[in-house]
């Protein structure tokens, strides 16, 4: 009897990316709950409804983008709800109403945003530990320096010009009030998709799919790494200045995104443990959880239930990601 022998996966080299993966379910999904919304909420029978819904859905769906870089390469970012918080509070403090402190203010909070990456990638990467444990705890840090600092109530407020973008827009024939956000957020959409399609992209998906293939090739796994913590941290300075522009100034502002946006992710068909999935789908995860619980919202459902459902979707993902782990071992022992 012949026996067939599966070359390891070291031997194979990565498997090349597919940019579309994993697009097609949650598309489908979100037609649905789209759909629905239409039959549920008469403020979504014209266009206008669901530029609004964008609109909502902008921050999350670009902490989805930095999420997607650092769980597709093998980690986790635990941290990016209490980066956003912390981001809001300082900007109010700095600005102060103060028009002319906007944009170097603006600029710090990306400086922030990247450091703060840049830290939890370099833990994980050069003192080996778990991107979960390091983002818990930095998670932790900024929660307790931002309650020291405030004493749980935020000082300052922002500038009419920073918050411009969180919650303004321009009209547009047919289709009402365009927010700034959604022009924003479709900005970064076509950056994410062309710097996927890059060598630094599929080398970023490569180290999640197979890490010693990477190293053969000559590629840095930690460089790679340690760069999507850096697009995290990124991700969320932005989705901090649209915050601060919508929902104001608050020490509660980002409580929870960080759970919202691994939901979101993992919806998307993004696997956990990395190497599978494509941005587009992390984003379309993004809005497909805004528009659920949207959905929810209208039929009156208890906004309890909205943990109850992301709970729900990540012990999915988890166990899919380790079904396919399963399967790939046994493939490999015939």
């Amino acid at each position: 009897m012949t026996e067939t022998v599966t070359p390891s996966r070291a031997a194979r080299g990565p498997r090349r990316p597919n940019l579309g993966e994993g697009t097609g379910p949650v598309l489908a999904v979100l037609a649905i709950v789209l759909v629905a919304l239409a039959f549920a909420g008469g403020a979504y029978h014209d266009p206008a409804g669901y530029l609004a819904l964008l609109k909502r859905a902008a921050p999350l769906m670009i902490l989805a983008i930095g999420q997607y870089f650092v769980i597709v390469s093998g980690g986790f970012d635990l941290s990016v709800g209490s980066l956003v918080t912390a981001e809001v509070v300082i900007a109010a403090r700095l600005i102060d109403g103060d028009e002319s402190a906007t944009l170097w203010v603006i600029a710090l909070l990306l400086v922030i945003g990247a450091l703060v990456g840049l830290v939890n990638g370099l833990i994980t990467t050069r003192l080996l530990v778990p991107s979960f444990i390091v983002t818990l705890g930095m998670l932790l840090v900024l929660d307790g320096a931002v309650f020291l600092w405030t004493g749980g109530a935020p000082q300052g407020s922002l500038s009419e010009a920073f918050r411009t973008v969180g919650r303004e827009g321009f009209e547009v024939p047919l289709l009402g009030p365009l927010p700034w956000s959604v022009l924003l957020l479709a900005g970064l959409v076509v950056a994410a998709v062309l710097f996927m399609r890059g060598g630094t992209g599929r080398t970023l998906v490569a180290v999640g799919d197979n890490e010693n293939a990477v190293r053969l090739g000559g590629g840095s796994v930690e460089g790679m790494r340690t760069l999507a913590f850096v697009l995290s941290g990124l991700s969320a300075a932005v989705a901090a200045v649209l915050l601060g522009g919508f929902a104001g100034v608050s020490a509660q502002v980002g409580e929870g995104l960080e759970f919202q946006v691994i939901t979101a992710v993992v919806l998307g068909g993004v696997v956990l443990g990395g190497g599978r999935g494509s941005v587009v789908a992390a984003m379309a995860g993004a809005l497909t959880l805004e528009a659920l619980f949207s959905l929810l919202n209208l039929l009156g459902v208890s906004g309890g239930l909205e943990s109850a459902v992301q709970g729900v979707i990540i012990i999915a993902a988890v166990a899919y990601a380790a079904l396919g782990r399963s399967k790939f071992r046994t493939r490999r022992t015939r």
